[in-house]
């Protein structure tokens, strides 16, 4: 970063160097190729990797980025820089950086002549814009612009955004409870997050944020909308949404509250039957999951679970690959592949851990993100799940954080991540085996029909007391999964499938 200082000043206040340099034609030409060593490299998933001081984030994975660093600048060359850019600047120098293959580093070089342009146009903004402007805010805005142009998932990191991100994974944090991004400068519904203000007032993932508190989103970055969706718990605000198929924007009031997220819930569906939801993934989901999955083992006889991932924006990355080590006894899980050496990384289930055999299905809509797409992929290719629901959202992409300062930082898509076949999932999502909409079941009312045990006087059919199935009651006590298909038609299907794989393999997955 010294050394892109060094070439601006050279190009806007030569008389600020060393006359040795001046008379020097070298200098522009050598700067500008220890800068671009310097600079493009460290120019986020749930987003999967971090770096070294930031804990595990939204499917962001761990990786030791070692920094090679560009040459020193001479002692007395520093001394002679401007101050006030020196003092600007000095607090975005990173500590780590990225480091690209040759090949990349090559292609990756600039012509003088663009940045000159660069340099052309911030001093034309300095000097003459209409209100003045300090370089900090200049310089800040220019990382933001080279970011945000990039993908959806690269931003900058202001110190609130910053806070933010580190605190998401720990699973207690203020706001509404919405997983959102960008789209066409509207913010978009990834997903809500069970139990929270977003999820109980009805938002759902596709929705189009164009107002918060009567104003518009159009041109706020997403770091500033979500600024403006946080506030003190049990305050109000107001929230314009387009929603596809809805001909006119819905307006609707949320009261702001701590979000805690419960990462793994379960529950019994009917006898045999059990339900895990996992909401987000999280450092601590794949050992909670595991917890969960060894007491229904120990307290009963199952023949089948179903893994909800609906509307699931992604997490931890490690989390997701240990969910998946719980259902399969070896293989690779995920893998990705990017511009620089750290990101090719290889993810395999560990021989020797726990393997939970029973028939799985894994429901997933178009909420599903990152890492729930990791766990249904990876479940895909390996055939131990049947993937029930529909088209999952498409983030195949890994990002990397980068701390700037001790407050800023930066996320930057530094790969992308495979199936064990090598399908991408970026653009693209995880395609369901059996596709299943959903869909508002209406029960149609019964018409009175008559049974032969309505008869007075009708003969048993012969079997013991004890297995008799002819009275009302017992025909009641069957209607829980007429009721389940009308609160959820996925889950309901997904809960039939399961029965009927029971019924075929004659109770051979059952582990008591």
């Amino acid at each position: 970063m010294l050394l892109l200082i060094l070439l601006l000043v050279s190009l806007l206040k030569p008389s600020l160097l060393p006359s040795s340099l001046r008379r020097s034609s070298l200098l522009a030409p050598s700067l500008l190729a220890s800068c671009l060593f310097v600079f493009l490299p460290t120019a986020q998933a749930q987003d999967d990797l971090t770096a070294e001081n930031i804990p595990a984030l939204s499917s962001e994975e761990s990786l030791d980025l070692t920094p090679e660093h560009a040459p020193e600048l001479a002692p007395e060359l520093k001394q002679e820089l401007h101050p006030s850019l020196d003092t600007v600047l000095e607090p975005l120098i990173p500590d780590n950086a990225l480091t690209p293959t040759d090949d990349a580093e090559v292609k990756g070089k600039l012509a003088l002549e663009d940045l000159r342009s660069f340099v052309t146009a911030f001093n034309h903004i300095r000097n003459a814009y209409v209100e003045e402007v300090d370089d900090k805010t200049l310089l800040q805005n220019a990382i933001k612009g080279m970011l945000t142009q990039l993908d959806p998932h690269s931003n900058y990191l202001e110190p609130e955004s910053f806070e933010d991100l580190q605190v998401s994974a720990t699973g207690e944090f203020g706001g509404l409870g919405l997983e959102v991004g960008i789209e066409d400068g509207l913010i978009k519904v990834i997903s809500p997050i069970d139990d929270t203000p977003a999820q109980k007032a009805g938002m759902e993932s596709g929705d189009l944020i164009i107002k918060i508190d009567n104003q518009p989103v159009k041109g706020l970055g997403l770091g500033e909308a979500v600024k403006k969706m946080r506030g003190p718990k049990g305050s109000a605000i107001d929230l314009t949404v387009v929603r596809q198929g809805v001909p006119q924007p819905i307006e609707l009031t949320l009261i702001r509250d701590v979000i805690s997220v419960v990462s793994v819930r379960s529950r019994v569906l009917e006898e045999h039957y059990a339900y895990l939801r996992i909401a987000q993934f999280q450092g601590n989901t794949g050992v909670d999951l595991k917890k969960v999955l060894t007491k229904l083992k120990d307290e009963q006889t199952i023949n089948g679970v179903i893994l909800d991932l609906r509307n699931n924006p992604g997490g931890v990355l490690q989390a997701a690959v240990e969910v998946v080590d719980a259902f399969i006894e070896e293989g690779l899980i995920v893998y990705t592949e990017g511009r620089i050496r750290e990101s090719a990384s290889r993810f395999e289930a560990r021989s020797g851990d726990e393997t939970f055999t029973w028939p799985l299905v894994v429901l997933i809509n178009g909420g599903s993100a990152s890492a729930s797409e990791i766990v249904a992929g990876a479940l895909q290719d390996h055939k131990r799940a049947v993937i029930l629901g529909t088209n999952s959202f498409g983030k195949g992409s890994v990002q990397t954080v980068i701390q700037l300062s001790e407050t800023r930082g930066m996320k930057l898509t530094t790969a992308r991540y495979f199936t064990p076949k090598g399908r991408s999932i970026q653009a693209q999502g995880i395609v369901p085996d059996i596709v299943v909409e959903r869909a508002k079941i209406t029960k149609l009312k019964s018409k009175g029909q008559i049974f032969e045990a309505d008869l007075h006087g009708h003969l048993s059919n012969g079997n013991s007391d004890a297995n008799s199935s002819d009275s009302k009651e017992s025909r009641e006590s069957k209607n829980t999964d007429e009721e389940l298909g009308t609160k959820d038609n996925q889950l309901y299907e997904a809960l039939t499938l399961l029965k009927g794989l029971n019924i075929l393999s004659g109770n051979k997955y059952s582990q008591p």
